[in-house]
């Protein structure tokens, strides 16, 4: 039996959305897909894409692992499940648009921060240690366009870093490339504050991150 919080989730869903969204989804499952984005996003259960950009079904493609990690191109025939949701994204839904989507106190960057994974300390895993190895040079990064920042800061600088670092990894995708060359995709890094709701994205001329909605607070 499903845990009861998932049952209750699914029959408020039942009653209150699924009326409404009835009509969409027979549509969907008639004509498949045609999402305006992809979306890779931290399996962090703090934020959620659909949630963020109020979507609905058919919307958007997410695919989230720790971090919001993109590897670079290998295609080696080992088993690479962000690359093959990149690959789907491309080939099998053409995508427009793909959004690396970082997040504030991200336990993955702050683990890499403190180095909670070294070899020594038994705490690398079977997988997740070597995943985080992805973001090396991303502190660097920060530190080398901030010097001397400390603390929350300095969380805040490397999760940025890494949405950059992940973005180059992207591009190594040689149908990455090519799209975006002819125009028919564009690539975009953004990242939300789960404190507050700010959502920031990505300058690349200047690699920093202004808020989407301009200089605005929020409440």
């Amino acid at each position: 039996m499903l845990p009861s919080g998932l049952v209750d989730g699914y029959r408020l869903w039942r009653e209150a959305r699924l009326p409404q969204e009835r009509g969409r989804l027979a549509q969907l499952a008639a004509l498949g897909q045609a999402p305006q984005a992809f979306i890779i996003a931290c399996c962090d259960s703090r934020m959620s894409p659909e949630t963020v950009f109020s979507s609905g079904p058919g919307e958007l493609f997410v695919m989230r692992n720790v971090a919001n990690v993109v590897p670079p191109y290998q295609p080696d025939g080992r088993h690479h499940g962000t690359s093959a949701a990149i690959e789907f994204a491309l080939l099998g839904l053409a995508v427009p648009h793909i959004v690396v989507m970082g997040h504030s106190h991200c336990g993955g960057v702050k683990a890499y921060l403190q180095s909670s994974f070294d070899e020594n300390a038994g705490s690398r895993g079977d997988f997740i240690g070597h995943w985080m190895d992805l973001i090396e040079g991303a502190k660097e990064d920060a530190l080398a366009r901030e010097p001397g920042l400390l603390g929350r800061a300095l969380e805040l600088a490397t999760e940025e870093a890494a949405i950059r670092l992940s973005i180059r990894h992207l591009r190594t995708f040689p149908e990455v490339s090519r799209r975006e060359a002819e125009g028919t995709l564009t690539v975009h890094g953004a990242h939300l504050d789960i404190a507050n709701g700010q959502l920031t994205v990505l300058d690349e001329e200047t690699g920093a991150f202004a808020p989407v909605l301009g200089s605005q607070l929020i409440a």
